[in-house]
């Protein structure tokens, strides 16, 4: 049986053109297309569909605001597409915000090397979301308003970059140890499909004075990751910035490896600072990679790090993860429950290197009891 799809926008021709490469695969059907927002609101409840792909930009109703209506009254696994402007950017962040699980840049040309590379792309997206029961994962609205009323205001605003982290956290690297005696320096997350919602409920949870330095590699597009980057940081009580060159890695501070290129640690682990490396490599399909970022991590912190791999699709992470715990770091994974997509996690922990599987709002909490934090 083929999962349904609803194919929203308002261009006929890219209306066209989608139902073309979703009706390639036969797992997938479009069973309808809609307009405009309202139209596709209304098909929603009528066709009952597995997967909607959603344009942003639409008349009488926009994809944002249709989102949440669909959300509301029959919640079901949405794809958008956006343009990579940081417009864009911060249209699609407010989609996934409104309850959509995944987005894909609206240029084909912009995702892959040709037409049907980004053709298989969007189908195996729309697939796996397909798979994935709709409404599964929480909303973030309650997060968001909780985190902005502990916390003392920001001076941070959507036209203004966040503060450096010199300028902002003075602390030094702390070393805190568990029961056990294991030390830890730095906190590591790594994720994909799904892991905008996933991060903001993680870090939205972490109090101001986390004692650790946090590098984060989200597979997202160069546009996006500083509109992201911001945004967490008006939503947390750490502070957050997309990483430059340079930064010194300070303890709550959560720093994002930026879109199209690849982050590392150097240094020594009671020195340690970030570069950022331009990748035009084809050998590398991620950039920034997991990887990259977390086999870094081995080498300037051995096993003083506590590694989590979060909801996404395939398997970037699971060398980096290796590297990581053959040092004597620490691995845990999203648990498949959560997940938006349980690739990621599930290969780390299939392949033994993942100690233990959480559900996301589990994971702030352990965090803190293992680094016996509060």
């Amino acid at each position: 049986m083929s999962f349904k799809v609803l194919v929203v926008d308002d261009s006929s021709f890219f209306r066209r053109r989608v139902t073309d490469i979703l009706n390639k695969d036969p797992d997938l059907e479009v069973v309808d297309v809609a307009v405009n927002g309202i139209d596709a609101v209304e098909k929603a409840i009528a066709l009952k569909p597995d997967v909607i792909t959603m344009d942003i930009e639409m008349p009488l109703l926009n994809g944002i605001d249709a989102v949440k209506q669909i959300m509301a009254k029959a919640p079901t696994a949405i794809i958008m597409f956006s343009s990579l402007t940081h417009s864009g950017a911060k249209a699609t962040l407010e989609a996934l915000d409104a309850g959509a699980l995944d987005f894909l840049p609206k240029k084909f040309n912009e995702i892959a090397k040709n037409t049907e590379d980004a053709g298989s792309l969007l189908r195996q997206r729309v697939v796996q979301l397909a798979r994935k029961k709709a409404g599964r994962l929480p909303r973030i609205s309650t997060f968001r308003s909780r985190a902005r009323s502990e916390k003392q205001p920001k001076t941070t605003s959507a036209a203004t970059p966040p503060l450096s982290s010199t300028q902002r956290v003075e602390r030094p690297v702390q070393t805190i140890k568990k029961s056990s005696g294991k030390p830890y320096k730095l906190l590591a997350i790594g994720t994909s499909t799904g892991g905008p919602v996933a991060l903001q409920k993680l870090l939205s949870q972490l109090p101001e004075n986390f004692p650790l330095p946090i590098i984060m590699v989200q597979h997202m597009p160069a546009a996006f990751t500083l509109a992201f980057a911001n945004r967490l940081n008006a939503l947390c009580k750490i502070n957050v910035k997309q990483a430059d060159s340079g930064d010194i890695l300070k303890p709550g501070c959560a720093y994002l490896a930026p879109g199209g290129k690849q982050m590392v640690i150097d240094g020594t682990e009671n020195a340690p600072k970030l570069r950022i490396l331009e990748d035009d490599s084809e050998r590398i399909a991620f950039k920034p990679s997991v990887d990259i970022s977390f086999g870094s991590a081995a080498k300037v912190f051995g096993g003083n790090v506590l590694g989590i791999i979060l909801t996404g699709m395939g398997a970037d992470g699971r060398d980096g993860s290796r590297l990581l715990k053959n040092k004597g770091a620490t691995i845990w994974a999203q648990d498949e429950e959560s997940c938006v997509v349980y690739g990621m996690p599930q290969a780390v922990t299939v392949a033994g290197i993942s100690e233990l599987s959480l559900a996301i709002e589990s994971i702030p909490s352990a965090i803190l009891k293992e680094i016996q934090h509060g």
